[in-house]
């Protein structure tokens, strides 16, 4: 028998409000189990979860005097932070929509960003309130919003109100705004790789439900004690880590940069017990003179993800924070960010694999038709998942191409084995095409990273009149070490196919990255075009 129900009116509104889970909702819960639980600090300020979203109510309550409201589009800019965290959760409370922006785009980025979401509210801290200012002088806006400046700012910002201003002296009781769980929650700007940026829309019930397969599969815990080190406008740090962290009550201590230096001595001083790096900040850690001179004892769970991690860094890592165990995180912004991963047990048992889909997702790989290939085989990793996005903003041609078939495209190659564990193959922008036949730029980079005086290393492909592209290895040395181009050569010659053997090596002090630690192939692919000339 089937049975329907159609509840409107006030009675609906309070069931729909009943059944709520939003983000605002996860800290209230997490307030009323925990309140005197320690829930982050930032720069020697510490606050428990009462104080926490105390705060958060007094931000949300003058950003409602100051006239924003549900659906408003608010463009947040700045490094990590307490305002940062506070911010999301007031905006999420009040059913703004949070734009985090990423602080090293070009200010024509910002602009277009600035105008193709219609942003109608600016929120930054002091070092990129100018940058906002310049790239919205064409747009009328005039709730602007400093962070951590505790009314400290000089003449130039003179359009600017200091958070610290407005909300002192607010009512700190709950707001309860009518937000559904399939509302906006985040829009998210892709790193424009191919084109313009694209704005990745995000509700709170993708947000939520990626949350619980976080939890789960991370197998994180109220007594969890993380350090924030990576960037907050990135979705993996944002919501992997902090978004999940806060729903269980867990303790998290926030770093304003993704310093060496500074987290080696947070985790000794505050007994952390978990960290995420990219696999470019592991290799600095690991690299870092104070790496054995620190207590690191303390760690245990370690995940990596937003880019490969070498096989040759993950035996090191085992071996030299031997009481630590390590996920594989992998996925992309359109889901949230999280789709696959891989566990602790099975690190060595499926070295360089991404693992298995997580709770809330179902992967598959497919070919160009869209048919699932059989298992072994090469083809594009697709997904069915709550944690996917609304589509891109104001883009529904783009939505309809990577939702063909009712599934999320993700633009990677992989292959999955018979026990349905993935490997990432690459990009397909990153599959350098050489004489006609694709080469993985991980597989070059894999075997190069073998070599004792490599320290990192990126394949790219350069232009070349003979080759299509020629496979090139720019390579940092480890410190104090000697390696020669024709060492490297040799090295791959013993090990690789004769066409996957870089045609040019390079050497330099270190690698692009953006802020999430992220390998700039691009900016690597216009460094060294002309090597093909």
């Amino acid at each position: 028998m089937s049975m329907k129900t159609n509840v409107t009116g006030g009675l609906g509104r309070m069931l729909d409000r009943a059944r709520r889970n939003t983000l605002s909702d996860l800290l209230v819960r997490t307030r009323d189990r925990m309140p005197e639980k320690f829930a982050v600090a930032y720069n020697g300020q510490r606050l428990n979860y009462v104080e926490l979203d105390e705060m958060v109510n007094q931000t949300a309550r003058a950003f409602l005097d100051d006239g924003m409201k549900k659906g408003d589009m608010v463009t947040v800019m700045s490094r990590n932070s307490l305002d940062f965290v506070v911010v999301n959760f007031a905006l999420a409370r009040i059913g703004a929509v949070m734009i985090p922006i990423n602080y090293m785009l070009s200010a024509e980025d910002v602009q277009y960003i600035l105008e193709h979401a219609e942003v109608s509210a600016l929120i930054a801290s002091e070092e990129y309130a100018p940058v906002l200012d310049k790239s919205a002088e064409s747009l009328s806006i005039s709730q602007r919003y400093l962070m951590d400046t505790l009314g400290m700012y000089d003449g130039d910002l003179a359009q600017w109100v200091s958070l610290s201003e407005v909300r002192e002296g607010q009512p700190v009781d709950f707001v309860d705004a009518n937000i559904d769980d399939d509302d906006l929650a985040h829009v998210l700007y892709t790193s424009g790789t191919e084109s313009r940026p694209k704005g990745v829309m995000l509700s709170h019930k993708s947000l939520v439900s990626e949350y619980v397969s976080c939890i789960v599969d991370g197998q994180m815990a109220a007594g969890d004690v993380l350090v924030h080190a990576l960037p907050l406008y990135h979705s993996a740090q944002l919501h992997v880590f902090l978004g999940p962290s806060i729903y269980v009550g867990a303790s998290g201590v926030i770093l304003g940069a993704a310093s060496p230096e500074v987290i080696l001595k947070t985790i000794e001083e505050e007994g952390a017990t978990q960290l995420f790096a990219p696999p470019t900040v592991w290799i600095a850690l690991l690299r870092n003179p104070e790496f054995d001179e620190r207590d690191l004892s303390t760690l245990q769970k370690c995940y990596y993800g937003a880019a490969i991690m070498p096989r040759e860094i993950l035996k090191e890592l085992a071996e030299r924070l031997p009481k630590a165990q390590f996920w594989n995180f992998y996925g992309q912004t359109e889901v949230a960010p999280l789709a696959t991963a891989l566990q602790p047990e099975d690190q060595l048992r499926k070295l360089g694999s991404a693992g298995v889909p997580t709770l809330n997702v179902q992967t598959k790989i497919v070919d160009e038709d869209g048919d699932q290939v059989p298992r072994g085989e090469v083809g594009e990793i697709v997904h069915r998942t709550p944690h996917t996005m609304k589509g891109y903003l104001h883009d529904p041609d783009k939505t309809a191409e990577v939702f063909k078939n009712g599934w999320f495209h993700s633009g990677d190659l992989g292959v999955m084995d018979e026990e349905g564990y993935i490997t990432i193959i690459d990009r397909k922008k990153d599959m350098i095409n050489t004489g006609g036949v694709n080469v993985s730029s991980r597989e070059v980079e894999e075997t190069i990273y073998q070599m004792d005086a490599v320290s990192e290393v990126a394949a790219i492909g350069i232009p070349d009149a003979y080759w299509i592209e020629a496979v090139t290895a720019i390579i940092v040395r480890k410190e104090g070490t000697e390696l020669t181009k024709e060492a490297v050569v040799a090295f791959c010659r013993e090990r690789l196919a004769t066409f996957k053997v870089p045609k040019h090596v390079e050497f330099t002090d270190e690698l692009p990255k953006n802020p999430s630690g992220k390998v700039l192939k691009r900016s690597l692919r216009s460094r060294y075009e002309k090597l093909g000339d």
